[in-house]
């Protein structure tokens, strides 16, 4: 799984040439981001996401089954899928 830091100061590289003057730290301050950019950091962004996630190990067995079981004892659907998203990252892979 990814590591919640290093994912974060990851994204603050990517936004940090956009800080505001003014405030003097990315993370207390104000991004300005031309509005020519924004398309592009939001791609630099997605891509070191996926990047990362694509680098990062696949979740074990057995930490997948405790969690389908978790999840069956919740009351919905929606509620299931909200566990699975906040404990893995899902990605579609390409049909074989």
């Amino acid at each position: 799984m990814i590591d919640e830091c290093t994912l974060q100061e990851r994204i603050l590289e990517v936004l940090r040439p956009f800080a505001s003057t003014w405030t003097g730290s990315l993370r207390r301050g104000d991004l300005v981001i031309p509005q020519a950019d924004v398309g592009r950091v939001v791609n630099e962004v997605v891509d070191l996401v996926k990047g990362l996630a694509m680098n990062s190990a696949e979740a074990p067995e057995r930490v997948v089954f405790e969690t389908l079981r978790a999840s069956q004892r919740l009351p919905s659907l929606q509620d299931q899928a909200k566990l699975l998203r906040e404990r893995f990252v899902i990605s579609e892979r390409g049909r074989r």
